[in-house]
């Protein structure tokens, strides 16, 4: 499954981009997701550089494609308000991150169109902000028909 409860952390301590990044990114290698994290980390921070991942309504979804992920992944976390350089100025309090593999095509762009769907609705963000723990986060997204495996 692309997103299991190791993999989702709804107190978060880092206060920055970088930071969360960061830590997400140990979650996906404590679970054999990610092989090389310096390699992942290079590349979803390069992506940053491009343009900033924050969508509005308080969330980010940054993402990395790259040999360094033996395995597709999603990983949540709940933040507290960090200045992700939205377009729209807001903080943002909810970060989704991917990561895929290098030579898994267009996979990253299909797990970030299907999140991108769901999260223009205020229902589905509000879920998000309400789950007290992993457990209960993972079982709202799997009764959300998010359309990822």
């Amino acid at each position: 499954m692309i997103i299991e409860e190791t993999l989702i952390d709804l107190e978060t301590d880092g206060t920055t981009k970088e930071e969360v990044i960061r830590h997400l990114a140990e979650l996906a290698q404590s679970q054999g997701r990610i092989q090389d994290i310096e390699d992942y980390i290079k590349a979803v921070l390069h992506r940053e550089t491009e343009y900033s991942t924050a969508m509005g309504f308080g969330i980010a979804i940054p993402h990395g494609k790259t040999a360094a992920v033996t395995e597709p992944f999603l990983c949540f976390a709940k933040v507290r308000s960090i200045d992700w350089k939205a377009l729209d100025g807001g903080l943002v309090d909810l970060v989704f991150m991917i990561g895929v593999p290098e030579n898994a095509g267009n996979e990253h762009l299909k797990i970030l169109a299907s999140i991108s769907r769901k999260l223009m609705k205020e229902e589905f963000r509000s879920g998000l902000r309400e789950a007290g723990s992993s457990s209960e986060l993972m079982q709202f997204l799997l009764n959300s028909d998010l359309g990822i495996g």
